[in-house]
């Protein structure tokens, strides 16, 4: 069989499949059709100023303007732009994914745009089943007057329309609402439009209520000229609070020239959770782009909110987010390093506006100062961890206190912290978020400082023991109660410390506690699993209760003759240790308090 030879053939577009795709699918929502309609009305002008010079002086006092007309069923939108020949209405409004912005002519000014025209076009179909488009082009002087009407069926018709109909160079783009629809309300066009535009570099004006309404405020808040630092002060916070609806704590000035970024960050006046979502306004060459973006500052950042302009950074496909590359992680850094800087600032400069900004964001300074050994230098005096000594910051308390010891957890902290404080012993609790690396970071700053990890021998090394006489007095006591503690693997000695109220201490680590919960494990796991577990059966030290020999209750205890009464009122304390200790109580230690619990009520009965 011989080769037929292959037919070109020419890609059917179904405009209604496709609409769907960009209502449904590519934007989050119909409203940004104004977006659209603003964007290539801006982009017209700024084609406009590329081929003809004299635009701009034309306009004498007023910049150039666009008009936006509605009246809830139909809506036109008027702009002084480049306009469009029928050759270019042939190509590009006919054609989906053409750009008026591919004339080589205008090709210097590419990056001025904003969008792309003939995508943009189309998503205008989500809200009206009829677009017209009447142009007149700038680049001929005698150029006609086109007429390019679709439906959202798939079909258009272009004609030319009397010169009189748009006398000067421009573009109107008019749609005709859905049925039912009313996306083109009077009221809400003006509300998305000034969202959208309000920082665009020409007027925009919307008419149909009840009197114009400018929507465009310029130039934005962060590069107008204000009378003093205090002026500057207060208009920005009073455009927080319209844009972010918060009023700031502080105002960043932000400016990374490498992304053509200007704007603003202002520190949130309430703490936040370091996991919640930021949301972040970034506008693109003036439009606003999302007021959702997520990915513009690093993590730790997460005190601040910003609003920004670029000019440079990529937009994606629906051009309601930023695209994640290369160019956005170099621009997320060195707004990070802004961040830092200003911190930095207020710990040499303002030590009174710093101490105000660590009361709601000092979980934020921490999360930098991990990283910048520079910044945690400057900060520690200022950064206050729960010590033995209450909270503090970690240079006053090295000097009060060496070596250092840092207990990794809240519980284990908690254990320890009445009696190290008693005793002179100096313990930080790590338990906190981000804690833990900056007190182990410590000894880079100052190496003199010493940092250790606590445990329980530090603890029982400084209680005082027993003299040998009254120790040996109670070796029978100490025999009965071990041995009524020994099915929970917990030793019990006598010690005297401080302070008396406290009738015990109970002493662990982490490497006892693994080895108890590996052998509850064991004694309920089936013998395959059984036999793993006790292949790798640990001899860890034991837990260990230490009775307060100072204590009344414990004297008391101690001179009871029943051992059996002595053994119960001993698990008594046990328990209450345990709770001070904030353990979670294993089933052994259930069993245990509750065996005690039943036997205190026995003996009440019979006595």
């Amino acid at each position: 069989m011989s080769e037929t030879t292959p037919t070109s053939h020419t890609f059917q577009v179904d405009l209604r499949g496709l609409v769907d795709l960009l209502s449904h699918h590519l934007y989050s929502s119909p409203r940004v059709y104004v977006r659209e309609l603003l964007q290539n009305a801006v982009d017209a002008v700024t084609a406009r100023r590329a081929v003809d010079p004299g635009f701009d002086a034309a306009l004498a006092d007023s910049p150039a303007s666009v008009r936006i007309v509605t009246d809830g069923k139909r809506l036109s939108i008027t702009d002084p732009g480049v306009g469009l020949t029928l050759p270019e209405v042939h190509k590009l409004l006919a054609t989906i994914g053409g750009s008026s912005k591919r004339d080589e002519e205008i090709e210097g000014a590419r990056r001025d745009f904003l969008g792309q025209f003939g995508i943009g076009l189309l998503a205008c179909f989500t809200v009206a089943s009829v677009i017209t488009v009447t142009s007149r082009s700038a680049k001929e002087p005698d150029a006609t007057v086109v007429r390019w009407t679709a439906r959202d069926d798939g079909s258009y018709t272009v004609t030319e329309a009397p010169a009189a109909e748009h006398p000067e160079p421009g573009t109107t783009v008019e749609l005709v609402a859905r049925p039912g629809e009313d996306w083109l309300r009077p009221e809400k066009v003006a509300g998305l439009a000034r969202e959208y535009g309000s920082l665009l570099p020409v007027d925009v004006t919307v008419e149909g209520g009840e009197a114009p309404v400018l929507v465009t405020d310029t130039p934005p808040p962060w590069e107008r000229a204000y009378q003093s630092p205090t002026a500057r002060r207060l208009a920005l916070n009073a455009y927080c609070e319209e844009v972010m609806g918060f009023p700031p704590l502080d105002v960043i000035d932000l400016d990374v020239p490498l992304a053509g970024i200007k704007g603003l960050a202002f520190v949130l006046p309430h703490a936040t959770s370091p996991s919640a979502r930021p949301a972040h306004r970034v506008h693109l060459k003036r439009m606003l782009l999302t007021d959702t973006a997520d990915n513009l500052v690093p993590e730790w950042a997460f005190f601040v909110r910003c609003v920004v302009d670029t000019d440079s950074l990529r937009p994606t496909a629906s051009r309601e987010s930023l695209y994640d590359d290369e160019a956005l992680a170099v621009t997320r850094d060195a707004i990070g390093a802004q961040l830092r800087e200003w911190i930095s600032r207020l710990a040499a400069e303002d030590p009174t506006r710093l101490e105000s900004f660590l009361s709601v964001h000092e979980l934020g300074v921490k999360a930098l100062a991990r990283h910048d050994a520079d910044l945690l230098a400057a900060m520690l005096p200022w950064l206050r961890f729960e010590t033995t000594a209450g909270s503090t910051s970690l240079p006053d308390f090295a000097r009060a206190y060496q070596p250092i010891y840092l207990a990794d957890t809240v519980d284990e902290y908690r254990q320890v912290a009445q009696i190290a404080a008693a005793q002179g012993i100096g313990v930080v609790n790590g338990g906190y978020t981000y804690d833990a690396e900056l007190v182990q970071a410590l000894p880079r700053i100052d190496p003199q400082v010493k940092v250790e990890t606590l445990q329980p021998g530090v603890i029982s090394a400084s209680l005082d023991p027993l003299d040998a006489e009254a120790e040996l007095a109670l070796q029978g006591f100490l025999n009965a109660v071990r041995a009524r503690l020994d099915p929970v693997d917990v030793d019990v000695v006598v010690r005297e410390f401080s302070p008396v109220s406290v009738p015990a201490l109970l002493l662990d680590d982490r490497e006892a506690r693994r080895e108890r919960h590996r052998a509850e494990a064991e004694a309920q796991a089936d013998d395959l699993w059984g036999g793993i577990l006790a292949s790798i059966k640990q001899h860890a030290p034991r837990a260990q209760l230490v009775l307060n020999h100072r204590n009344p209750t414990v004297r008391r205890v101690s001179a009871i003759g029943d051992p059996e009464l002595a053994g119960t009122a001993v698990e008594s304390l046990y328990g209450q240790a345990l709770l001070m200790s904030h353990r979670p109580l294993r089933s052994a230690d259930t069993a245990l308090l509750n065996r005690s619990f039943m036997n205190l009520l026995e003996h009440i009965t019979k006595d």
